[in-house]
């Protein structure tokens, strides 16, 4: 008989070691990891993205980290079709993978589908991205707060492409976003097992406080210098980034820009924690309780 295939689900707020949990799961039951944090996917952001160690990426198989360039369009729906390719051609060779990441989006799109949006016509995208540029993404964040405060609860404020396609939705709809984003469940080829990784705040943010000096001390910097001149992509529309970048442009100075990454940092974090509590399905364990995870994940991969 044929054994149920399993992908183990590493979530959590930035910080809380999903890396290493997820590298020692992973040895553990001798399975490879894909990768569900969206800015790892691109090659030319390292430091600013906390990727894994190229001593870390050759501990364990990686896939999805290193996987495209900035200039690359890109979307949850390409992850999607991606990842479950990937996963068909792992689960021939073994019956357990694991996926870990803080994109709580990417996370849900592969183990439970994506939902079904209607139509937008092109004009009313390209009314949003003027709105943009003529009175910032301070604009976008408050007509969703107008037109869907669950999704403005929800979403990356900071991510002026999330905002338009949510916006989008709401004007060529006339209906809130979230009414689009509770379709059911679809059936997959393997079960997912949710392990949410946690800290108390306190000491959450101090990893963070610590996180942001250690990718300064390492050249961050030096790294957002060098995409500056792509700064207008998507994909750099994130945080470690967007505050260098105003630095660059005299909008602050060095140490303004740093600690503004430090409260952004903390921001995104409680917003990861809150999309990760809302559901019900997740397993919370500290990140220095290896033994407890695996013996947890044990009781459903005998």
């Amino acid at each position: 008989m044929q054994r149920q295939k399993q992908l183990i689900v590493i979530g959590g707020a930035t910080a809380t070691g999903k890396t290493a949990t997820a590298i020692e799961v992973a040895k553990h039951f001798g399975a490879e990891i894909l990768s569900a944090d969206s800015r790892q996917f691109y090659r030319e952001m390292s430091i600013g993205t906390a990727k894994p160690t190229p001593d870390e990426l050759a501990e364990v198989p990686h896939h999805f980290v290193n996987s495209i360039s900035i200039q690359e369009e890109y979307s949850v729906g390409d992850f999607e079709k991606q990842a479950l390719q990937l996963l068909a051609e792992l689960y021939k060779k073994a019956d357990v993978a694991v996926l870990v990441g803080g994109s709580g989006l990417f996370i849900r799109a592969l183990c439970d589908g994506l939902d079904e949006f209607p139509e937008v016509p092109i004009e009313t995208v390209k009314s949003l991205e003027e709105k943009l540029k003529d009175q910032g993404v301070e604009s976008l964040q408050s007509e969703l707060l107008h037109l869907d405060p669950e999704y403005h609860g929800q979403v990356d404020l900071q991510n002026p492409h999330r905002l338009i396609r949510a916006l989008s939705v709401c004007r060529a709809s006339g209906e809130p976003f979230s009414n689009f984003r509770r379709n059911e469940k679809k059936q997959r080829f393997f079960t997912p097992i949710y392990v949410l990784l946690e800290l108390d705040r306190p000491a959450l943010y101090e990893r963070i406080n610590n996180r942001v000096n250690l990718m300064i001390a390492s050249g961050l910097e030096e790294e957002a210098r060098t995409l500056y001149n792509y700064r207008h992509l998507n994909s750099l529309q994130t945080v470690g980034y967007q505050e260098l970048f105003e630095y660059f442009e005299g909008k602050s100075n060095f140490d303004e820009a740093v600690e503004k990454i430090k409260m952004n940092s903390r921001r995104y974090a409680k917003r990861q924690s809150t999309w990760f509590r809302k559901d019900d399905h997740w397993t919370s364990f500290q990140p220095s309780e290896i033994s407890a995870i695996t013996s947890y994940l044990n009781q459903y991969l005998r």
